[in-house]
Formats: C-alpha cells, structure tokens, sequence
C-alpha cells in the first residue's frame, strides 16, 4: 500500500536474504495467492514485484553481508534492514551492512533470544552495531487494529474510568485460539512452546494495555514506562495457577484435524512441548489487587480468536433471582 500510494522515495528496492535457496521467481509464485489486489492496482502491483532481488548467504558471514551490502543498492543510501531472527541465533544477521550506509535503521521482530540471557547477547550485539534510536523491536502483534484500539478505548472515553478498576471487575480473560496446528513449523515451535511463542508477548502486551496507568502522551517512551510499572508489580506466578496441554488428532475429524502435534514430521518424537497454555497472573498494584488475569492461547484449538474480556462483579441487591447473564 506505501508503493501504491506514492509514499515510498523512487529509488526504493526491496531486498531479500536468506539461507533457503530461494528466488525471487519462486517468492512471487508463493506469496502472489495471499495478495488481494483490486484489476486497477496490478499494474502498481507489477511495478513493485519488479523492485525486488534476492540474496543467498548465511547469518554472520562476512561474504555475505558484503554481497547484501553492495547489492544493488548505492553504497550511501538510506536502508531499513527486518529481521525476524531465527530461533536460538544471538546475532544479527548481516553485522557488516551497517558500514555501507550512514543511514540505517534495523527492525527486529520477537523472539528476542529464547530466554534473558539470549535476550541480553542479542541486544548487546545490536547495540555494538547501531545505536538505540536506530533499533526497533517490533512485536508485529501491537500492530493489529484491535490492540491499537485498546487506548483509544480506555483513555477516550470517560464511561470506563469509574469502572477500570477492582471495585467493579472481577476478572479478566485474554484468550488466543488458533484452529490450526504447527504444519510443518514444529521444529520452530518445539524448540519454544506455546509460552514463548505467544503468551510471554502477545498476551502480556495486551494485559500491559488493560491493566496499565494512562501514560502522561501516547509518546512511545511514555507508554513503555506504564507497561513497566504493571509488570513490576505482577506476582510469581505459582505452579498451580498453569494448565498446560498438547492437542492430539480427532479421528472423526476433518483431515486437517486428524493429525496430532507428534504426527507432524518436524516435531521431535515423544516431545511435551505444550500448544495450549493458561495461566493466572495477578498484579499487586491498588487499581487491581485481588483481580486475576486470566491468559489462555493455544493451537489447534475449535476457533480462532483473539479476545480481551472484562468479566464485571455481580451486581449488588439482584432482584432478578439470578436470570439475568453475567457482564
């Protein structure tokens, strides 16, 4: 949409890396299905296939960061370099693009490492290479029109203010449900589990979003010391407060269905890796002492779903002898 709105400088290129023997004949064939484009736009949409390349080479080599460097690109143009690092590599892909370039800004997508300390190797490697206002680390989740949404919907309105709190809500419910399972991603996966891969992020930035003060702007600086202060205050989640489980096939089911998690080919044999998980965290903070917030995600699940809800107290004197549904 940038390129087909004229907001993209003319002498962008996109540029692919990677260790797949791709190309980018092979790219276009596999992503042109997903493209919705209306007849008017192709024409754009032609334009804009025509500006990419591809280069094959491996994460930290130094040949190949040369070759990606000099690809096809004027030694002192300004470059975004995206990186959603593969699991268990604590190092930037390309480490010798930055010398090509005055102006570069790197985006690197979740996981950051695959626990703290891969998290702090990755970014004390970022940083020996960039400085911080030109790294961005991007949970793609925040970007979804729902949890752009969620402060807009709390610091818009007046209505919730009053009710925001423990006084009034019971409980809150952030579920993820996916209907499919790994398909072929089980050697990603099992490597992290369903905790990792979406109830560490995803779910607690949206548990940051409900629970967290109305940060001073909607500077990005401000917003993340309101998400700090909720999960300092987050208790030690306790042993019996996780349920975890890992999805099996349905021999009734569709074929897509039949399968279970260790029947797929990528997953070692015998794992308990677990696919679904909930958890009950709690934050020992005024507005919300004595609320549990409930985290439910799992693959291979009856829908799909992303869900934040607020499940509020009974109302006090029911005159209605208990007909009535709950908020």
């Amino acid at each position: 949409w940038l390129f087909r709105d004229g907001l993209l400088p003319d002498a962008t290129r996109v540029v692919g890396f990677a260790r797949s023997p791709l190309t980018v004949e092979l790219i276009r064939e596999q992503t042109l299905p997903y493209l919705k484009v209306n007849p008017e736009d192709e024409p754009r949409l032609a334009a804009f296939l025509a500006l990419q390349s591809f280069v094959r080479g491996q994460y930290g080599d130094e040949a190949s960061g040369h070759r990606l460097g000099c690809h096809r690109v004027r030694a002192m143009s300004p470059r975004v370099l995206m990186s959603p690092c593969p699991p268990g590599l604590c190092t930037f892909p390309c480490p010798h693009v930055p010398c090509v370039s005055l102006w570069n800004r790197v985006i690197v997508e979740k996981p950051f490492g695959r626990d703290l300390g891969s998290s702090e190797e990755l970014s004390a490697h970022l940083s020996a290479l960039f400085r911080e206002e030109q790294i961005y680390r991007m949970d793609h989740y925040l970007g979804k029109e729902m949890v752009q949404s969620l402060m807009v919907l709390r610091f818009g309105n007046r209505i919730f203010g009053p009710i925001w709190n423990r006084d009034n809500v019971a409980c809150v419910v952030l579920t993820f449900k996916e209907p499919f399972g790994t398909e072929g991603r089980g050697g990603y996966f099992d490597d992290f589990g369903i905790i990792r891969d979406v109830m560490q992020n995803h779910l607690l930035q949206l548990l940051c979003l409900v629970a967290m003060e109305k940060p001073a702007s909607t500077d990005p600086d401000d917003v993340r010391d309101e998400k700090v202060k909720v999960l300092k205050c987050i208790s030690p989640v306790e042993l019996q407060d996780v349920v975890l489980g890992q999805y099996v096939g349905n021999p009734e089911g569709p074929p897509e269905a039949q399968k279970g998690y260790l029947d797929d080919p990528t997953v070692p044999p015998g794992s308990t890796t677990p696919t679904f998980a909930t958890a009950v965290l709690r934050v020992a903070n005024e507005r919300w002492d004595g609320v549990p917030f409930v985290l439910r995600c799992g693959k291979a699940l009856n829908e799909r779903k992303a869900e934040v809800r607020l499940q509020f107290r009974e109302v006090p004197g029911d005159i209605f002898a208990q007909q009535c549904k709950r908020n």
